[in-house]
């Protein structure tokens, strides 16, 4: 629970959490299960408290409603004993009314300057974070570039604010979750508006090389948030969705004076870096190369299809490959990136969203951590595409153990005697799958991965319960990464033909 409550509160998302405590007259001796949780989950919450009287519970709960969801949103903990949760008071719920949730907003001013800062800019970037998917202003963060014609580069948590096959959306920037074109964009640039994002590290690598070149503005519903990372030229707290609708009024205002500047050259370039530095994912080997399996899934799942992803190499590899077209539609444990997260938030996202297709995608390892909560899923017949990629290894342990020049208990392989057939790669997950109550196939063939897919989609409609698709890679596989935005590994090589690579990006790019 504390893993989940720091994964909140990294990625700001509202949860109240209830826990149950002792009496209150035996919190101080030692009785079984009583812990101080107020002081252990104080420092991954926004509000944490043991509530003391009766009396206290329905305000208790009133303050948390509105904590959780003032500013930028996060997770709230009341700890309840036994005897204050058996107490009868006298409450009124007609005369209730919630608490408004504070949410700051730019100004007209501030909203002016950032747009002559935008305008007298040669090569302008946004950078558009997770507070837009929080605020509901993707449409207002897509109108506003189209009426700037500024490119556009959404962070992982913001991924989805605009569709991967927007002639404005320029890539992705940073160490691992990131495309070449991206982070050569990045580099390009001479200002940088960022909104509701917070220059996470894995998004910027060394200030020093993020920022020498040029400007920045930076809008944060969070007032600590500014200046956090390093110091913007203008620093702007609001809401993104109230910042977007007064940058909105000022730039159709300039428009219609025709007093913005023109960016096609700019864009242009960007969209040239989109058509050509592209990492090649056509690969015909056996066992499959990972970037295959995205190819294929960029074939089989259709634009509304919802992604949950959480850590390791399968994330960083399909933020790298996959495409995400709406907000929403790519559900990624950002901060936290805790081991064995796919599994129930894809279930939580199954449950929350009866119409759309979601499609988790694990590494063996994230898959095995939590594995026993597909039995939920058959039990409440929460049927999803469960993509894993079998490698038998911890994949970004392993990866990251290069620079010791060691590879240590990061295998997970074993010569299974149940299962010869899996000639060394441990685990009978299609076993287990089963032995829960859900469906499985596994695939060894980089020309079966799209009919699998379409046969799981198939069955998890047929027996409503969760189906994974279990693709057996090779055992080693670097994924593009480094210390730098302007120093990443290539492993692998680049596309050398358009064959090679994610047509429905080249073909939006190439307009």
């Amino acid at each position: 629970m504390i893993t989940g409550l720091y994964s909140a509160h990294a990625d700001s998302i509202p949860i109240l959490c209830i826990t149950g405590q002792a009496p209150r007259d035996r919190l101080h001796k030692e009785d079984f299960q009583a812990v101080d949780i107020e002081s252990i989950a104080k420092p991954v919450t926004k509000y944490c408290a043991t509530v003391l009287e009766p009396a206290l519970v329905p305000r208790a709960f009133q303050h948390a409603f509105h904590v959780m969801r003032s500013g930028r949103p996060g997770p709230v903990l009341l700890d309840l004993p036994l005897d204050v949760q058996l107490g009868e008071i006298e409450f009124d719920l007609d005369s209730y009314e919630p608490l408004e949730a504070y949410k700051p907003s730019a100004s007209r001013k501030q909203a002016e300057q950032v747009i002559d800062m935008l305008n007298s800019s040669e090569r302008p970037l946004i950078v558009s974070g997770g507070g837009v998917i929080n605020a509901n202003a993707s449409e207002q963060l897509q109108e506003l570039a189209e009426i700037l014609n500024v490119p556009v580069i959404p962070t992982l948590m913001g991924w989805g604010t605009i569709a991967d096959d927007h002639p404005l959306m320029v890539g992705m920037v940073g160490l691992q979750t990131s495309h070449q074109y991206g982070n050569a964009t990045l580099l390009s640039s001479d200002l940088v508006l960022g909104i509701g994002n917070r220059w996470a590290n894995r998004h910027t690598g060394s200030v020093g090389v993020y920022t020498e070149g040029r400007k920045f503005i930076h809008i944060d519903i969070e007032p600590t948030q500014i200046g956090r990372v390093f110091c913007p030229d203008l620093g702007i707290v609001s809401d993104a969705g109230e910042a977007l609708t007064q940058l909105l009024e000022v730039a159709k205002e300039r428009k219609a004076a025709e007093q913005l500047a023109n960016r096609d050259k700019w864009v242009e370039e960007c969209q040239e870096r989109k058509a050509t530095m592209l990492r090649k994912t056509h690969y015909e080997e056996t066992p499959v190369k990972p970037m295959r399996v995205y190819e294929e899934m960029n074939k089989v799942f259709d634009r509304d299809t919802c992604y949950v992803s959480t850590i390791g190499l399968s994330q960083i590899a399909a933020a790298q490959f996959l495409h995400v077209y709406k907000p929403r539609h790519w559900i990624n444990c950002g901060q936290a990136g805790p081991l064995g997260w796919t599994v129930p938030a894809a279930l939580g996202v199954r449950a929350a969203n009866s119409d759309k297709q979601i499609v988790a995608i694990s590494g063996d390892y994230d898959f095995q951590f939590m594995i026993e909560e597909l039995a939920a899923g058959a039990q409440f017949n929460l049927p999803y595409v469960h993509v894993l990629v079998n490698n038998s290894y911890l994949g970004l342990i392993r990866q990251a153990q290069r620079q010791f020049d060691i590879d240590f208990c990061v295998q997970l392989a074993f010569e299974n005697q149940n299962a010869p057939e899996l000639e060394g790669y441990g685990v009978d997950h299609v076993a287990v799958v089963e032995g829960l109550g859900c469906k499985a196939l596994r695939v060894r063939n980089p020309e079966d991965i799209a009919s699998s897919l379409e046969r799981a989609k198939e069955m998890a409609q047929q027996y409503k319960v969760p189906v994974v698709v279990e693709i057996i890679l090779e055992k080693v596989t670097n994924i593009s990464m480094g210390v730098d935005i302007n120093a990443i590994n290539e492993f692998e090589a680049l596309a050398e033909s358009i064959a090679d690579a994610p047509t429905a990006i080249v073909a939006s790019a190439s307009k």
